[in-house]
C-alpha cells in the first residue's frame, strides 16, 4: 500500500510558490492522477489485439499442447534505451573536461554526496563523523558514466560515478560501477588506476538486468540521473530492487516533469546556457515525484525521504531544498521479505 504521507509531501513540495490549494487540485487531482498513473504505459511493444476484435481471424486446427515454462524474474530484458547509448557514447571522451557538457554535475555532485552520506550512514547505523563509516558495505552505481578524478585534494571536482566512487570507497565501501557504454567504462577504470584507493573500484560494462541474472546483491544501489534515459523505467526499478538486500537502501535522483523543470532544465540549460548539448533531454521521459514513488513501490521498494536541488547563480553551487519542482533525489528502503 502506497504511504499516503509520503504522496502527500511530494505533491506538496512539488507545488509551485503562491499556488492555491483549488488550483493545486487541478494540477494534481488524485483520482485522476492514480488512474492515468495506473493505465499509463512504459513500453512501446504493442498491445495484443483481442480475438473478438480482430475482423480476419481465421480458425485454425488448436497446436498440441506443449510444456510451458514461467520466465524467471531474472530473465534477461533490458531497459537500455539505444537512442540514449548513442547519445552518451558520443560525448564520453569529454568527462575529463570540466567546462565540458558534465559541468552541472561537477557542481552538483558534492550536494548529492551531502545527501547520500547522511541518508545512508543513518539508514545503516552508522557514525557520519567516521572517516570510514561504509567499512564491510557494498555499493553499486548502475549508470556510473565515465568519471573524472580531480587532482585537487578537496574531492569535489568529480562527475558523476567517480564523485560518487572516490569519496564512497574512502569511506569504507566495496564499490561496483556499471554502464553499457564500453568506452565510460574504459576511462573511469583508467583513472580510478591513477589512485591506488580506488584502484580497487570495479567497473563493469554490463547492465541492472544482467547483474540480476548474476544473482548479485548491494546493501545500497545508487543510480544518479539515469532512470530519465532508460526505455522502461517501471522495469529499470525492478532491477534496482533486485540487486537490493532485503533491508537494503537505493537511491535515485532524477528530474521532474513539470513546467519549471522544462523551462529550467531544458530550454535554459541546452538552448540559453549551453551547460548540456541540445536535446540531452526529453521532457516527456521525465518522472514527476509521484510517480516515482509508485514505481518503486510496485518494485517492493518504500521511498522514505525526498529532497530537491537548488541553484544558486550568485556562487554557482547547488544545495539541498524542500522544493522538488526541478531536480530531486529521493532515498528508500527494500522491503523486507
Amino acid at each position: 500500500m502506497i504511504p499516503r504521507q509520503i504522496l502527500a509531501r511530494a505533491r506538496l513540495l512539488a507545488r509551485p510558490a503562491g499556488l492555491s490549494s483549488q488550483t493545486a487540485n487541478h494540477y494534481y487531482p488524485s483520482l485522476e492522477f492514480h488512474h492515468k498513473l495506473q493505465t499509463r504505459r512504459y513500453s512501446d511493444a504493442p498491445l495484443p489485439i483481442p480475438a473478438a476484435a480482430n475482423p480476419i481471424t481465421t480458425v485454425s486446427p488448436e497446436p498440441p499442447l506443449v510444456p510451458v515454462s514461467t520466465p524467471s524474474l531474472t530473465a534477461s530484458k533490458s531497459s537500455l534505451n539505444e537512442a540514449e547509448l548513442k547519445k552518451f557514447a558520443a560525448i564520453s571522451e569529454t568527462w575529463w573536461d570540466a567546462d565540458g557538457p558534465f559541468k552541472p554535475l561537477h557542481a552538483m555532485n558534492p550536494t548529492r554526496l551531502a545527501f547520500i552520506r547522511s541518508t545512508l550512514c543513518r539508514h545503516f547505523g552508522k557514525d557520519p563523523h567516521s572517516s570510514r563509516p561504509f567499512e564491510g558495505l557494498k555499493f553499486v552505481d548502475v549508470g556510473c558514466g565515465g568519471g573524472i578524478l580531480s587532482e585537487d585534494d578537496s574531492f569535489l571536482a568529480f562527475i558523476d560515478c567517480f564523485i560518487m566512487f572516490q569519496p564512497l570507497a574512502r569511506m569504507g565501501a566495496s564499490v561496483t560501477g556499471v554502464d553499457a557504454v564500453e568506452k565510460n567504462i574504459r576511462i573511469a577504470q583508467l583513472h580510478a588506476d591513477l589512485d591506488p584507493t580506488t584502484s580497487s573500484i570495479d567497473y563493469l560494462c554490463t547492465t541492472a538486468e544482467k547483474l540480476v541474472e548474476e544473482q548479485r546483491k548491494f546493501d545500497a544501489v545508487l543510480a544518479l540521473e539515469v532512470i530519465e534515459h532508460v526505455a522502461d523505467p517501471a522495469d529499470f526499478c525492478k532491477s534496482l530492487s533486485a540487486l537490493t538486500e532485503n533491508g537494503g537502501a537505493t537511491v535515485i535522483s532524477t528530474i521532474n516533469r513539470s513546467m519549471r523543470a522544462y523551462a529550467t532544465a531544458i530550454v535554459m540549460a541546452e538552448y540559453v546556457l549551453r551547460w548540456l548539448p541540445a536535446g540531452t533531454h526529453d521532457w516527456s521521459s521525465f518522472l514527476t515525484p509521484e510517480e516515482l514513488v509508485l514505481i518503486l513501490q510496485r518494485a517492493s521498494v518504500s521511498v522514505q525521504e525526498m529532497a530537491g536541488f537548488a541553484y544558486n547563480p550568485l556562487t554557482g553551487r547547488w544545495f539541498l531544498s524542500d522544493d522538488i519542482g526541478v531536480n530531486f533525489i529521493a532515498y528508500a528502503t527494500k522491503n523486507r521479505e
